[in-house]
């Protein structure tokens, strides 16, 4: 090729010219490598720490609910796994699947508490409480544990309706475990009369009540219920039928109906 040839020149600067781009495209492909490499190292160590504390977690929840099962007094239903508030003799039941730290649960008790206490108190219902862990299961922690076994401390000194409903109006964020701070649990004890005493907090820190909560929620976990809460009348989900919804009201005259 001759020097003094404008197209040889041209051809060998175009020559040059592809293949500095073929050795920068080299050179990002290297680099996309190599970042992707390391990426999929980062998720790859985040998957097995993820995995770990999932498990860990695990751990936490066998530990805590290694123990025997003690049931609460006087609890009901198949097995002992329900909680009765009312009299045995009411004709209608009310069959509630709850967890203390479920936002729906507590959209239903705030709606719903003063009709079915009056109900109650009538004796015209029986409410049969089964707990959940469902929250503690999705988001982790352990503060719908701790609160099942307080509820079930509760039921053991004869005071379960008030300190159930006192749990509810106390409900923190979903996403804040507060429940598992015994500490909490044995305060809001406070807010119940006659609740709030030694024997109280010992089955509280004990956590004597835990594996029979782990047992109930096991049941939940059986009975492939939709979620928490589930709420049936007289075995009929009253939840159901959304062309039709429950109102308080409706609810009343249901159990009125049925003691008439």
């Amino acid at each position: 090729m001759s020097e003094n040839n404008p197209d040889g020149k041209r051809t060998a600067r175009e020559r040059l010219a592809v293949e500095r781009e073929r050795q920068k495209a080299s050179e990002r492909r290297r680099r996309t490598l190599l970042v992707s490499a390391a990426v999929v190292g980062v998720l790859a160590l985040a998957a097995v720490g993820g995995l770990l504390a999932a498990n860990a977690g695990d751990d936490d929840k066998k530990k805590d609910t290694s123990g025997p099962v003690v049931t609460p007094e006087g609890a009901a239903g198949k097995e002992g796994l329900a909680i009765r508030v009312g009299e045995d003799s009411a004709r209608s039941t009310l069959t509630v699947w709850e967890d203390f730290r479920c936002p729906a649960c507590k959209q239903f008790e705030d709606a719903y508490r003063a009709t079915v206490n009056d109900l109650t108190k009538k004796g015209q219902l029986k409410v049969d409480y089964h707990l959940a862990t469902l929250i503690d299961d999705n988001m982790g922690g352990s503060g719908s544990l701790r609160a099942a076994n307080a509820a079930a401390c509760s039921q053991d000194a004869g005071k379960f309706a008030p300190y159930h409903d006192v749990l509810f109006q106390n409900q923190p964020e979903e996403t804040d475990d507060a429940f598992a701070d015994q500490d909490k649990l044995v305060e809001l004890a406070g807010k119940v009369d006659g609740l709030d005493g030694a024997a109280f907090e010992k089955c509280v820190r004990d956590g004597t009540h835990n594996s029979w909560v782990a047992k109930s929620d096991r049941a939940f976990e059986a009975a492939k219920l939709r979620g928490t809460p589930t709420v049936l009348l007289d075995g009929k989900d009253i939840f159901a039928d959304q062309k039709n919804p429950l109102t308080p009201a409706k609810l009343k005259a249901a159990v009125e109906k049925a003691n008439g």
